[in-house]
């Protein structure tokens, strides 16, 4: 399956402790969905490798989640994550995830998620590296 726009995906299947009585996916689970599909993405991207301490001196963390809520995944629906990057701020960025079904290719969700890098030590905001910004301006798609 190809989306345009997105060079990254991963998908998965709804298991059942994800459904209410209805066998509908619990609408908060959605925003784990991108928490796993986000780890997925920079590890696909091998950006820790390839910059080292750079990356992992600082930290993304979620300062605003906007979930658009189209269709309902119900219980055995193979999801398709597409994640892709936005925009790169001074200290933010902003990704683009796509929640489609597998089997019909149809898009049942939208999020878009400002992340800030965080200065581990004092948890305060931080420019996001030159290096960084280069590595992602790289990226396929």
């Amino acid at each position: 399956m190809v989306r345009d726009g997105f060079a990254f995906s991963t998908a998965f299947k709804v298991r059942y402790a994800e459904i209410d009585g209805q066998k509908v996916v619990f609408n908060s689970r959605y925003l784990e969905y991108t928490d796993v599909a986000a780890t997925e993405f920079w590890e696909w991207t091998a950006i820790a490798d390839a910059l080292g301490s750079v990356w992992t001196d600082t930290e993304f963390h979620v300062r605003r989640a906007e979930v658009d809520y189209l269709k309902p995944f119900v219980w055995g629906d193979t999801i398709r994550i597409w994640v892709r990057i936005d925009r790169v701020g001074n200290s933010s960025m902003t990704q683009r995830y796509e929640m489609v079904n597998e089997a019909t290719g149809e898009l049942h969700c939208a999020v878009d998620m400002v992340i800030v890098n965080v200065h581990l030590p004092t948890g305060k905001p931080a420019p996001i590296d030159d290096a960084v910004r280069q590595f992602i301006a790289n990226l396929p798609g």
